[in-house]
């Protein structure tokens, strides 16, 4: 295990030098890279003349080093295994560094590493030292110019941050182009690509007339798959100058997809590096899923251009200061292109899966963490997804002008720095002219809070008092929480379904039917007045905080908001709740060996969900949806995963009998063979179509599988013909149709980590067999993350059943990978060991196996920083 310290938020210290130009020159070849450094370095405001400059670096041969001219020898600098340091440097010097390194071999895809022949960069978040040595942190910026030399045959096009100026041959078949970027960065933001690509060309232009080139490059045989990602780029460019008056500042947009990446994109600056999976896509290849990841990704690294780049983090502790922002930003955008309500409970479904699984585990931490040991391992969904619902509830109290006014004045105080989630924060705050100090307690404390409401209805004064207090459980280092600020948006729904107007005691008038409390005590009461009759309340409407709701809501309170609520998400949440209050009392009476069936009133709530025509499909489909079960694994302690399952797909059966023939005649309105496209309508349509299959197949009749059949024969779609497989896979194996599939798709990486999916989560026995076999199958790699993603870990993660079978082969099987992956790839294996976070919400017997299996992992010899802090974590 790396002898690596934690690195604490509060040790933070401002450099001891800064850089303020950086040129570089890049010579590639087949075997190696040679890489040129000009550092124009000064010494820090303050700081003695006597410090010593320490750059970072790490997996790098040093061929040279001068300091303003002159050759330093050995006897001037030392180098180990992370830095080398020159005890004496001149207040203002220029230091030029010669490396050499070995992209081929570099299989942790971080640095400068090679991927079919090309060459890419990864430096975020500590990638750059693997290049060269430098001042490898987010808050040395410094103008960078790039020159790149290659063999113009093999490596025909070349690409950096900034704006291309120049370009020419050189001896032996080689060529050169030199890139500028005008503005400062952080080391992070850097960006190489070389190599045999095509390029999509596009255009967008600006308020101010200025006409920008959108450049996408993949590598032949794929431009045909680009035309989506280009019209999203389009479409970010022309929302973020509409919704935030935000423009590109460079000449160029680039866009680059690799096969081998750990992350989904990257924002280098104005050279964003994505993933092939949120860049290709076409109909017959993507379903309508791909294709919405790739407008939200697209939109995500694009608007990094502001949020992140011209104003970047301080530190790497204020990670979630770019991101959760950013994800704020896609989301919206997405929720403008699409369907709000379905965004919004999608987003929601997801944080509530992820994040809040995390807060409640070994590796819970504030958005703004207190130390770590590695970064890599806190890009986390509390950074990301967690972050963004702390964005949106300043949007939440200071209204859209607000919001937007302290956005305005961040990017006035800041562009161009490098600052804290403070500075944010405080930018809200004096732009809106309040006082969000206990705000700041969403940025230092872990955890989920928990709502816990209860109301009182008077008839004889006609009020209606709601009495709500928080509480935080216990986090690790966190024993004890202070209360949060945080907005509660409450309706009130009177008998006939209709919103009441809204009057607090103490106020001249109603004020809108949707209120957003501010809650700031531990405990606190509001009284309603003027209401006429005893309402059904809709609480945390378009769920406005990120917390747990306690209210004890009856079975027919949840039917009657499912069916009158004029809030999506909060008649999404009803339904979703009645079913996790129904599965949670399934699965206590299964361990009594009782058998409880699902009542008369959820099967007739389902019913006319499916025989309503007001609304919207995407919506229904989402209802219909039951909880996934690691979803319902987390409200549960000591579970048997495999009898939860069989819960589950118990329930589903239930609904599947019962309401046959609602499904069926839903499946075949919508199944009208229309063509192919995808809009909101038509996705809409497939999705509930879609969900209808998904419980069809849960009957034994051969009528049913005939249509199961003839969807995927006829299917002109990936999303219908998936769908279809994926029922046939679970019914009977599909061998013969996934034996079609491969044959149909064997040469198109993305469609192929489908097909390995679908076989990695199946429920029929044998699940872990297969994924063992299909190790070996021409089309995976271990070298590849999307394909360890695709079969270990979609086993891993998304395969309850199988993978806490019993025996516990399951779970020796991700620690063998865990352990063969932690000597490739650290950042894919660390990510792959989260699968043990929750061992001890499982029953003792398969308590006591996992324990063992992280044992034997953390004792690995040599194991990375990475996956020894996540596994070293998870054992407490």
């Amino acid at each position: 295990m790396s002898s690596r310290q934690a690195i604490r938020r509060l040790d933070y210290t401002p450099p001891s030098y800064l850089i303020d130009r950086v040129d570089l020159t890049f010579e590639l070849s087949d075997t190696h890279a040679k890489v040129i450094s000009r550092l124009i370095i000064k010494r820090n405001i303050g700081v003695s003349s006597d410090t010593p400059l320490v750059l970072h670096g790490e997996e790098l041969t040093l061929e040279s080093i001068k300091l303003d001219g002159t050759p330093l020898t050995s006897a001037h600098y030392v180098i180990d295994d992370s830095t080398l340091t020159i005890a004496s440097m001149p207040d203002d010097g220029i230091l030029e560094i010669t490396t050499r390194l070995l992209p081929a071999e570099n299989t942790s895809l971080m640095g400068l590493y090679q991927s079919n022949g090309n060459f890419f960069t990864q430096c975020e978040a500590e990638g750059f030292r693997k290049i060269t040595y430098y001042l490898d942190r987010p808050d040395v910026m410094a103008k960078f110019t790039t020159t790149i030399i290659a063999d113009k045959t093999k490596f025909p096009v070349l690409l950096s941050n900034g704006n291309r100026v120049g370009s020419g041959q050189l001896d032996k078949n080689r060529h050169w182009v030199k890139w500028v970027d005008p503005f400062k960065k952080p080391a992070y933001l850097f960006a190489l690509v070389a190599g045999k690509l095509v390029v999509l060309a596009g255009t967008h232009t600006t308020p101010s007339k200025r006409c920008i080139n959108i450049e996408i490059y993949v590598e032949p045989g794929n431009l045909d798959k680009c035309h989506h990602a280009l019209a999203a780029a389009q479409k970010a460019m022309a929302w973020d100058e509409e919704r935030f008056g935000l423009e590109y500042d460079l000449d160029t947009y680039m866009i680059v997809a690799v096969s081998d990446f750990n992350m989904g994109a990257m924002e280098n600056k104005g050279l964003n590096i994505f993933n092939t999976k949120f860049v290709l896509a076409k109909p017959d290849t993507a379903t309508d899923v791909d294709f919405d990841g790739i407008d939200s990704v697209v939109a995500h690294e694009y608007f990094h251009n502001w949020t992140g780049n011209r104003v970047t983090c301080r530190d790497w502790f204020q990670l979630s200061l770019k991101e959760g922002l950013t994800v704020y930003r896609d989301q919206e955008f997405s929720s403008d292109i699409g369907s709000r309500a379905v965004q919004r409970i999608s987003n929601v479904r997801a944080l509530r899966e992820t994040q809040f699984a995390e807060d409640a585990g070994p590796q819970a931490h504030p958005i703004r963490p207190d130390e770590y040991l590695e970064i890599n391992n806190f890009y986390t969904w509390t950074i990301y997804e967690k972050g963004s619902e702390v964005v949106r509830m300043y949007a939440t109290l200071l209204g859209t002008d607000g919001f937007r006014a302290g956005m305005d004045l961040y990017f006035k105080r800041h562009d161009g720095q490098a600052v804290t989630c403070d500075d944010f924060r405080a930018a809200m705050a004096d732009a809106n002219g309040t006082n969000l100090d206990q705000f700041e307690r969403w940025y230092s404390q872990a955890g989920t809070p928990v709502l816990s409401a209860k109301a009182e209805y008077n008839e004889a004064a006609q009020t209606y008092t709601l009495s709500v207090t928080q509480s935080c459980a216990a986090t690790p280092g966190q024993a004890e929480k202070l209360p949060f600020h945080l907005p509660f948006a409450i309706g009130l729904i009177d008998r006939r379904g209709q919103d009441l107007p809204l009057q607090l005691a103490g106020e001249i008038a109603a004020k809108g039917s949707t209120r957003v409390l501010e809650i700031t005590n531990t405990t606190q009461t509001f009284t309603f007045i003027n209401v006429p009759c005893p309402p059904v309340p809709s609480l945390l409407r378009d769920f406005s905080a990120p917390v747990v709701l306690d209210f004890a809501y009856s079975d027919d309170e949840l039917v009657f908001l499912m069916a009158n609520d004029s809030d999506a998400f909060a008649r999404w949440e009803a339904a979703n709740t009645f079913a996790l209050q129904l599965l949670k009392n399934q699965y206590a009476a299964a361990g009594r060996g009782e058998t409880l069936a699902a009542p008369a009133a959820f099967i007739a709530a389902y019913q006319k969900l499916l025989t309503s025509d007001k609304l919207d499909p995407a919506l229904v489909a989402l209802m219909l949806e039951l909880p996934r079960e690691n979803y319902l694994l987390e409200q549960l302690s000591d579970v048997d995963p495999v009898r939860l399952y069989e819960v589950c797909r118990a329930l589903k059966q239930q609904i599947a009998r019962e309401l046959r023939q609602e499904l069926l005649a839903v499946y075949q309105r919508l199944n009208d063979g229309a063509p192919y496209a995808y809009d909101g309508e038509q996705v809409a349509r497939r999705s509930l179509k879609n969900i209808c299959l998904d419980y069809l197949a849960e009957l034994d009749e051969s009528m049913i599988s005939s249509l199961i059949a003839k969807q995927y024969q006829r299917a002109d779609n990936m999303t219908d013909r998936l769908a279809a497989l994926k029922a046939l896979v679970n019914r009977d194996g599909g061998e013969a149709q996934l034996a079609d599939f491969a044959a149909q798709w064997q040469s198109d990486a993305l469609v192929m980590d489908k097909w390995f999916t679908l076989q990695a989560t199946s429920r029929r026995p044998g699940a872990l067999s297969r994924v063992q076999q299909l190790l070996e199958h021409p089309a995976f790699s271990i070298k590849n993350p999307n394909k360890v993603r695709s079969l270990i870990t979609a086993f891993c993660l998304a395969n309850p059943p199988h993978f806490h079978a019993a025996d516990g082969y399951g779970y020796a099987f991700a620690a063998d990978h865990i352990i063969a992956l932690d000597a490739i790839n650290p950042q894919i294996a660390a990510r792959l060991a989260s699968s043990f976070n929750r061992w001890t919400k499982v029953d003792a017997g398969r308590r006591e196996l996992m324990k063992q299996e992280l044992e034997r992992i953390r004792g690995t010899e040599g194991l990375s920083s990475d996956t020894f802090e996540i596994v070293t974590k998870a054992l407490g």
